[in-house]
Formats: structure tokens, sequence, C-alpha cells
């Protein structure tokens, strides 16, 4: 039997050694820190407050219930989905507020009373959408893409056109809509996916499709649900978990991976898995000739936004305050410039408000709400306490402005998160939150591979490889790698 170990406990990881327990090898999984589950951990306060520390947004929802029924389970025997209505709302302003309901109809007959005509425009885009949902998800994000032969089909061919991937997204929104409201609603994904809607691929229009058709979902209790319930099909195929493991040189000989050092000791094994911080693995725990790519392959690569968090208790309930809310009064286009072209604090920010407890009673104590504030940033600016505060104001006294509500003096409990955060906890190359970004030239074969090109046993998973950042594409990636490792390490 062949033992494998997987570094990392984020989506991708525990997808993997989900999947390669089941085709029957010994996996062992080390986590560096104290919780399972990589960015998805969370935090539970002495006063009851439970606060999800990543993922928020449940979107794409047959992808979590593919990976369950890939195990003969179902979703709901692990937990409880809740679809949102609306599914979120955005602020443009005082007195300016747009609630996207989760009826399809009714978001069509919303569009168009902004923009006559816009809700026939509305279907054909997402029927559009609709289909590179469906090509995307059956014939492109499930290839390795080891090398464009892969994608030499008719069929594959056809979905790699059809699906628009080599044009951009934003020329995609703007051919259809013209008021600013609706093409700010419909470039919003984009930015968590990495990239200026001008660099984005159209293909990521299915987003919208994942968005605004298949709905806005919520597992009661928060995301760490999800974890628990994946690590409880991991265990139940034969999984050993490690956690306070941290992971810090990958030996090999000749072109062969044959231990780690695990917490100062070797341990010996056959295969090896990096899920997390790929750029980590290759910078810190590889010796130099055997790495993929050097530092300079890296330093050219362009990042998902890293974020500024506030992890917020009130001791009161707020009212006109739905579980996700888009605080979209500001400018898109200069913000974005703020992250992707001039890499700076942002003078004007966005931010977004998800308030569980909305929802979900359970993460919060009786009376009080569970707020989470998150300001997209550029990575590896300067993260330091002056900052910090500095933006919480801004994005606080904003929030009581178009809400309507004060807040700060009923704050009974505030932590907050940023860059240094996820370069000490997660290893995370300058501190970015999301991946490697989804531009059109790190996108499909262009992305760092899933295997490593000098030793025959060492694979990568996660948000910085195939098929790309967000929660669905973690889990994905993470059968992509078992996949590859099982058709050439075959079980007797």
């Amino acid at each position: 039997m062949y033992k494998i170990a997987i570094i990392g406990s984020g989506f991708s990881g525990i997808s993997a050694a989900a999947y390669l327990s089941k085709m029957g090898y010994e996996v062992h999984v080390f986590e560096k820190n104290d919780q399972l589950g990589g960015r998805a951990s969370i935090i539970i306060t002495d006063s009851g407050y439970i606060f999800d520390k990543g993922p928020s947004w449940y979107w794409m929802p047959d992808v979590f219930e593919q990976f369950f029924t890939d195990f003969g389970a179902n979703i709901a025997d692990y937990y409880d989905l809740k679809l949102l209505n609306p599914s979120f709302e955005i602020y443009y302003g005082e007195n300016d507020k747009l609630s996207v309901p989760e009826n399809f109809e009714s978001l069509c007959d919303l569009f168009e009373s902004i923009e006559v005509g816009s809700s026939l425009k509305l279907k054909k885009f997402l029927s559009d959408a609709a289909y590179k949902y469906k090509v995307g998800m059956q014939d492109l994000i499930y290839k390795p893409c080891d090398s464009i032969f892969e994608f030499c089909n008719l069929k594959t061919l056809k979905g790699i056109f059809t699906t628009q991937i080599f044009t951009s997204f934003s020329k995609e929104v703007r051919s259809y809509f013209k008021n600013p409201k609706l093409i700010a609603l419909m470039e919003f994904p984009v930015l968590f996916l990495g990239a200026m809607p001008q660099e984005t691929p159209a293909l990521y229009s299915l987003m919208n499709y994942a968005g605004l058709k298949l709905g806005t979902w919520y597992p009661m209790g928060g995301f760490s649900k999800v974890v628990d319930g994946m690590v409880a099909i991991a265990k139940k195929n034969g999984t050993h978990f490690h956690t306070n493991s941290s992971i810090s040189k990958i030996n090999s000989i000749g072109d062969q991976v044959n231990s780690i050092i695990v917490n100062g000791e070797e341990q010996k094994f056959d295969i090896v898995v990096g899920s997390a911080d790929y750029h980590h693995i290759e910078e810190k725990l590889l010796d130099k000739e055997v790495k993929n790519y050097n530092s300079e392959y890296w330093e050219t690569k362009t990042f998902a936004p890293s974020c500024l968090i506030f992890y917020i208790g009130v001791n009161k309930k707020i009212e006109n305050l739905q579980h996700h809310t888009l605080f979209f009064d500001e400018d898109l286009y200069q913000h974005s410039i703020e992250i992707y072209k001039n890499p700076t604090w942002p003078s004007k920010p966005l931010f977004y408000v998800c308030c569980p407890s909305v929802t979900d009673n359970s993460v919060a104590p009786d009376g009080h709400e569970n707020l989470f504030f998150l300001m997209p940033l550029a990575p590896n600016v300067v993260d330091n306490e002056q900052n910090r505060e500095k933006y919480f104001d801004v994005m606080v006294n904003r929030f009581e402005k178009l809400v309507g509500t004060t807040i700060k003096e009923n704050i009974d409990y505030k932590q907050s998160y940023c860059v240094n955060d996820f370069k000490q906890d997660y290893n995370s190359y300058k501190g970015n939150a999301y991946g490697l970004a989804n531009t059109l030239m790190q996108t499909a074969i262009l992305k760092p591979k899933l295997r490593n090109k000098k030793l025959k046993n060492l694979f990568y998973a996660g948000q910085l490889t195939v098929p790309g950042p967000g929660v669905p594409p973690a889990l994905i990636s993470g059968k992509i790698v078992s996949n590859l490792i099982s058709q050439q390490f075959k079980m007797n």
C-alpha cells in the first residue's frame, strides 16, 4: 500500500485525502495550525460568538453535492443548507439600495425597473452563462491542464471558444448592460477571483449564473460545518489527520520524494501532495534544484487580493440588514486599480459585510449580531495597527450612515485579520487571501502545474494551481490530483 502525505488541510487537502483514502491509499494530512479547514477555520468566543474566519459565500452548490455523492452520502447527512432570500444587497449610496431576490422572475423585474429592456438581456446573458457553466464544469474544469493536448478534441475546442475563455469579462458585461448599477452587480464576483474585470476571461460569467440562478446558500452553523462534513467523510474512508504538525522540509533522492520533516522528525512517505501555499512549498520546503518555479516566476504572477477583515460582535439587533451586503457607494474601478495596478491601501474602498446571525441564531448570543467586515486589499501592503484602525473607522462610519444605525458603542467583541495574519497562519504568498488571479494569461494550462516536473511523486493542489481560487475549485483541485495519483501509482 502506498503511503501518502498531504500538506495542509484546506478544502483541496481534505478533498484529496477523502478520494485517495477511498481508493485504498494510506493517507496522512498534516496541518500546521490547531484546526482543520485552512482558511475556513473559526473563532469561538467565551461570550458565545462563532465567527467564520474565511469563506462566507456558498455558491455552486452542485460542486459540494457532487463531492458528497461521490462517497454515497448526502449533504443533509452532515449539514443543513438554507437558501437565502434576498441573495444579497448592494448599497450604492444613501437611500440607494438594491436587494437581489432569489426568485429569477423577480430579478428580471428588478433589472427592467433600472434599465428598460435589460430583463431580456439578462435572460440572454444568463442563458449564455448557463452554457458556459455546463461546458466549464463538464469539459474544462476537471482537466489537470498538463498540456494543450488535453484540449485537442472537437468538443473541448468548441467549448473553449464558445465559453469565451480568452475574451474580456468586462467587455462581455458591457455588451449587454449600460446602467452602472447593473454593471457593478454583474462585475462584483470577479473582484474576488483576483483580477480587474477587464482582464478576467468572459468564461467567468458562469459565476453570475451560479450566484443569480443557482442561488446563494448558507450552511447552518457556518462554513466550518462543511469542513466537519468533509473531514468525517475522509475519516470514514481511513484518512489520518494531524494538527499542530508543521512541515519544514520535503526530502528527495534522485527523482523521488522519500520523506518529510514533521515537527523536526523525519517521516517516510511514498507520495506527497502539497495543498498548502504552492510558493511556500517550493521556496521553503524543497531543494532549489527540484523546484518547479523560481522566485522570479512568482514575482511575475498576478495574485488575487488580500483583505482586511474585522470580526465584530454587537450587543443589539440591527434592523434592515441582510445576510450579505455589499457597500459599493464608491468606485469599483478605482478600488480595482489600487489592488492590481498601483498596489496601495485604497483611497475610497468598497467593502462587504456578512451578518450570519440574521439567518442563524446559533452564531451569536441572544439579542446580539455577528458581523464580518471585509475590505479587498492589494497583497503585501504595509500592515500595521494604525492602518487597520483607520479603515475600521472608514468602514463602520459608512456602514452606520448607509444602514441607518449606530454600532460602535455596542461592540462587545472585535478582532482584526489582515496581510500579516495570512502570512503567519497560512504561509500565504504576499499575504494573499484568494490565491492566483484568474487573468486571461493565468488560465488553464497557463497556471502552475499540479505535478512537480522533477520529482515523480510530488503533486500540488489548491488555489495557486488548477482550477483556481474559491472553495468549489479547491474541492475540484483535490479530486483532480487524486485522479492523477491513481493513474500513476495504481493500487494492487
